[in-house]
């Protein structure tokens, strides 16, 4: 039954009141500054480097042009997908994974121009120099170039987007401020720049490159003052989107059954599982043959306390399944003779003294290498759980499960950000990391963990 009163769109109640600014003729249009046409300028110089290394080999014959321009290529996409994880793991890492997708490309180009030797001598140069070049380059784009994000809202997102950028405080961010009314503006050092009245003047004068709307109430209101600035040229993201794709992992509290159906795809392409293995294949045949000199050493250091040396433990592999994961023994004999089971810690008195030093440099898990090689496990993904703290962990971590979708791994991107999870808040930390690490997992993500991994190990042992 008609009131007579005249619907209204849906405004969040404090913005009742407020008059929704009249778009500009012509609103401003920010130039590409210097930085970004050096940036820009130096990826090309850096994709025309095997161009100029293949054709320095050979005469400049239309077949070698084309094959050079054609690796050129190659070495753009692989350099392309390392920077798709740029901002997320790091520039050096990043462009390691880019310039090993370009020493397969410049080694395939032997195979089809003939007679012409490369050379393992110059393949390596052209490498290091290629990987040098770019990591530094990239850095200091990195810590020149931060991008600049304005936050959209107050309440508690807003303060979920700040506490998000404290944890990432080396990310290539610098926060202008916030845009929403006084009292809801969280505590902090970060300064709220305006109302919502007035987001079209403070876009307008502070250009940022990303826009944060915190929830959707101030989306519907914000939308038509944005588009409005769009050829300014920033881009808009919630919370949840910021979140995985600038700082690596996924907010548990905005996951939906929509996010995990968009992971399908990934298990349903059979070159995606035949190349992982084909990864894991050649990385633990390496590692083995790379670990056998070290071995009869492990094996007098941990044969210094009582016990035997190979540890032996049932862990939850791919699918739920069960599986014996191999680890050099670092605890006692006696560590869990009460019968149950307990996390381990950072500082676990039931380590032994030499047990501290394997697991400071992560030599106690070779062993795994030989799980790696008969397939329950991989050299990247989420670390495997014991049986015996699933009922917990499925009761107290919303989707602890879904891991399970891939198999388990010695090192992750869990792994390298955060420590031991002993309850159930730390499983839920490193649940949100393994998350992102199940959506964006591909070859050149796990090059690149993996050059993390070593890069930890040689410079931040204990990690």
């Amino acid at each position: 039954m008609s009131t007579g009163t005249e619907a209204r769109p849906f405004e969040p109640e404090h913005l009742h009141g407020l008059t929704r600014a009249e778009p500009t003729a012509r609103p401003y249009v920010a130039p590409r500054n210097g930085v970004t046409w050096l940036v820009l300028g130096g990826r090309a110089l850096l994709i025309w480097l095997p161009v100029y290394f293949l054709l320095a080999q050979t005469a400049p014959t239309p077949k070698a042009l084309v094959a050079a321009c054609a690796v050129s290529a190659i070495w753009l996409l692989g350099l392309r997908a390392g920077l798709s994880a740029y901002f997320t793991l790091g520039p050096a890492v990043a462009s390691a994974a880019g310039t090993l997708t370009g020493l397969v490309a410049v080694s395939a180009f032997d195979l089809w121009v003939p007679r012409i030797d490369l050379g393992a001598g110059a393949l390596a140069e052209t490498a290091l120099v290629v990987f040098a070049l770019s990591a530094a380059w990239e850095h200091a784009v990195r810590s020149i170039a931060k991008r600049r994000v304005l936050v959209v809202g107050t309440g508690g997102c807003a303060a979920e987007v700040l506490d998000e950028l404290k944890r990432g405080e080396r990310a290539p961010f610098t926060m202008l401020g916030l845009v929403g009314e006084g009292c809801e503006v969280p505590a902090g050092d970060v300064p709220r720049l305006g109302s919502f009245g007035e987001l079209r003047k403070i876009v307008e004068s502070h250009r940022p490159d990303i826009v944060i709307l915190t929830d959707e109430r101030v989306s519907s209101w914000a939308v038509d003052p944005l588009l409005d600035l769009a050829p300014i040229g920033f881009r808009v993201v919630g919370v949840a989107h910021f979140v995985e794709h600038a700082l690596g992992r996924v907010p548990l509290r905005h996951l939906t059954p929509a996010w995990f159906m968009s992971m399908l795809h990934l298990r349903q392409k059979p070159y995606t599982r035949v190349t992982k293995r084909m990864f894991d294949l050649v990385v633990s045949s390496a590692g083995l043959l790379l670990a056998a000199p070290l071995f009869p050493f492990l094996v007098l250091l941990v044969r210094t306390t009582a016990g035997p040396i190979i540890y032996r433990q049932t862990r939850l592999g791919e699918g739920g399944r069960h599986f014996t994961i191999f680890k050099l023994r670092t605890m006692r004999v006696d560590a869990e003779d009460e019968g149950t089971a307990r996390f381990a810690q950072e500082h676990d008195s039931r380590v032994t003294r030499i047990g501290r030093l394997l697991r400071r440099t992560h030599l106690d898990e070779l062993p795994q290498l030989w799980n790696v090689l008969r397939g329950e496990m991989s050299v990247v993904g989420p670390r495997p759980e014991r049986p015996e703290f699933v009922d917990l962990l499925e009761r107290s971590v919303p989707f602890w499960t879904r891991r399970l979708l891939v198999k388990p791994g010695i090192t992750g991107w869990a792994q390298l950000r955060c420590g031991y999870a002993f309850d159930s808040a730390s499983a839920a930390e490193k649940l949100s990391y393994d998350l992102w690490y199940l959506r964006n997992r591909n070859v050149v993500v796990d090059l690149a963990i993996c050059a993390k991994t070593v890069s930890t190990l040689l410079f931040r042992p204990g990690r």
